[in-house]
């Protein structure tokens, strides 16, 4: 891949090259792979320690603290995790996290889209009071560095930059998750194998942790199994979600992944933040250059798991898997998993 390194067996891509030769590298990287290493960047090193050391004071809570903001008592599934807490296709993930989105009114309620419920306020720790603070300045500055990515994945598929702007304007449904994968995990399932169901993920983990893996697939990685991929110092690790594969008819990836806890000797924080837009969005579908649509997986269609669908208005994506991922929230606000579109 042009202008792509390599680290272990996922690509770099460094964001300070050249327009012609970042927008080569990232469509290449996102087509070939759907994981990648991005430096370059220029998110702050001292907001990136303030985020980890945040993290830590989370978790460092008694048990009764964070339960006290459990994820439970919001409608809107906001709020803390226990370990074992969440399922993935209908395993135990074995982690605790605190779920945090824009902080919003809620706009749920009778008559409307049940996914409406995703927006609301957030349940937040008494005892860390600096962490909103922290959070507006990490989800002002990862926003603004996917919106950097999503204008050079558009130019480098022959689109005009901003024609994803518009499904992002005035109240994008980010979500920002701060996970602590225990030491001595009760099951190897830190969290299941799984594509993510919005449109892009940066992800930052603590030096040294070790657990994620991308499963291999088609082109540069065609053999089946799992991929290594410990954090790269300095650098983030970006994922494509299901609607950015959606609104490229499969050019792009969304590479399945999960967090393997076999052997792991220390615990691991890390922080994924999913750029999504707002939850009416429908994202558009390019239409690709001659030259590139060969090239998109013609094996692809967005039907092709009835059990599974993916749909093109992020909020209904959204509210399936949140459904599937927390049942204990749905039933304790009767909602029906059966209602997932």
């Amino acid at each position: 891949m042009s202008g792509v390194g390599s680290v272990t067996a996922l690509p770099v891509v460094d964001l300070r090259h050249s327009s012609g030769q970042l927008r080569g590298s990232l469509r290449e990287a996102a087509h070939e792979v759907g994981f990648f290493y991005l430096i370059g960047h220029d998110v702050p090193e001292t907001l990136v320690r303030r985020v980890l050391d945040v993290a830590r004071k989370l978790f460092a809570l008694s048990q009764s603290d964070k339960d006290a903001v459990a994820m439970v008592r919001s409608p809107h599934f906001r709020g803390y995790t226990r370990l074992g807490g969440e399922l993935t296709r209908g395993e135990v993930d074995w982690r605790e996290q605190l779920d945090i989105g824009p902080e919003r009114p809620s706009i749920g309620g009778p008559g409307k889209p049940d996914y409406l419920w995703l927006q609301g306020p957030n349940q937040w720790p008494a005892g860390l009071p600096e962490l909103p603070g922290i959070v507006d300045e990490w989800d002002a500055a990862l926003s603004a560095l996917a919106r950097t990515l999503l204008r050079h994945w558009a130019a480098s598929l022959g689109s005009p930059p901003g024609v994803f702007d518009p499904a992002f304007a005035e109240t994008p449904a980010t979500l920002i998750k701060i996970i602590r994968y225990p030491a001595r995990a009760a099951s190897p399932q830190g969290v299941g194998a799984h594509r993510d169901a919005g449109v892009l993920t940066l992800l930052l983990a603590e030096p040294g942790s070790r657990g994620l893996q991308v499963r291999r697939g088609k082109g540069t990685y065609p053999d089946d199994g799992w991929i290594d991929a410990p954090p790269l110092e300095g650098a983030f690790i970006v994922n494509i979600g299901e609607l950015l594969e959606v609104a490229t008819g499969g050019y792009l990836r969304a590479t399945e992944h999960r967090v393997d806890l076999r052997g792991s000797a220390a615990e691991r924080i890390s922080v994924p933040f999913f750029f999504n837009p707002r939850l009416d969005a429908q994202i558009p579908v390019l239409s690709l250059p001659d030259e590139l649509a060969v090239r998109a997986d013609t094996c692809w269609s967005p039907a092709e798991d009835p059990s599974d669908p993916i749909f093109s208005v992020y909020g209904r994506n959204a509210w399936k898997s949140r459904l599937r991922a927390h049942p204990d929230v749905a039933d304790a606000h009767g909602y029906s998993s059966s209602r997932v579109g």
